[in-house]
């Protein structure tokens, strides 16, 4: 079991029942879109920076959407085409439709890898999007050169059998956060993934695009993203993983060890767990080390 959705799962254990107010909310960039991307008639908005035959495609996390590399966006874009998109169900792409799984979300990767003609993708997914990624580089092995994940993966290949107690226990969490979910989406947050350093403007930020997001989308995601097998696909997708890790929480990488899965680790000093936006410029420097490895490899 990941530790995203095991974290929020002792929270809604524990959490006091308050309502909801529920609307949303969109970010963006003011970059044009050229060509209109879809994965089966659902929409998927993007924003596409700059030209090199590279190209760094971002994908959030959780409840977020692609306005959080604004800052790498700009930094990468000057060097690289640089494509954020919002996943279906988030930001400004579209709903129409009823699967938010790994797979499916994973195929919307696809689809703007196809339909926009990227050639050398190097895919950095935050969060949630850490199989979302690791997916989309199974999928596409001739267009995906290297694979980066930010701030997860801290302990892959762990309980990844879930006993049935542990099945039931989730269980109980996705029903009440589908009931409840405002509430005890802040505390999760609150608890889990906002640090000592992490700024009240960053902490307001993220909330407010918890409080406004699709909440019967971002349930369902925590639902149906559970039992996907991340060490199956790293070793499915034979690339070095790159992580970008906050050092507050150690990263446990003796199961890719025991894998023979290549890895770096680049941690990144004291963060919540947003730090391209809590610590952009150093951020960008470990993820230019990582790209510069992916392409001298």
């Amino acid at each position: 079991m990941k530790p995203l959705f095991y974290l929020l799962a002792g929270i809604v254990l524990s959490a006091t029942v308050i309502s909801c107010n529920n609307s949303s909310k969109n970010s963006g960039s003011n970059t044009i879109d050229k060509i209109v991307v879809h994965d089966n008639g659902v929409n998927i908005a993007y924003t596409d920076t700059g030209k090199n035959d590279t190209t760094l495609l971002f994908v959030h996390g959780w409840c977020i959407n692609k306005s959080y590399w604004a800052d790498q966006v700009t930094y990468f874009g000057k060097k690289y085409r640089v494509v954020a998109i919002d996943l279906p169900g988030f930001g400004e792409s579209g709903k129409n439709r009823n699967q938010w799984n790994t797979l499916a979300f994973s195929h919307d990767v696809d689809s703007v890898i196809k339909q926009l003609d990227l050639k050398k993708v190097i895919l950095v997914g935050h969060s949630m999007s850490g199989d979302v990624v690791l997916q989309a580089a199974v999928d596409n092995p001739q267009k995906v050169i290297g694979l980066v994940v930010v701030d997860i993966f801290k302990n892959v290949g762990k309980n990844q059998v879930q006993t049935a107690q542990a099945k039931k226990e989730y269980a109980t969490a996705i029903d009440s956060l589908k009931h409840h979910f405002k509430q005890i989406a802040f505390e999760y947050f609150n608890q889990s993934l906002f640090y000592t350093t992490t700024t009240a403007a960053v902490k307001k930020r993220v909330l407010n695009d918890v409080a406004h997001v699709d909440t019967a989308i971002a349930a369902a995601c925590m639902e149906d993203n559970n039992d996907f097998n991340e060490i199956a696909g790293l070793k499915a997708a034979k690339t070095k993983l790159y992580l970008i890790n906050s050092d507050v929480e150690p990263t446990d990488t003796t199961h890719l060890a025991a894998n023979k899965i290549p890895f770096k680790l680049l941690y990144i000093h004291a963060t919540g767990h947003f730090p391209m936006i809590e610590k952009p410029q150093e951020f960008n420097t470990l993820l230019d080390k990582a790209i510069t490895d992916i392409k001298t490899r």
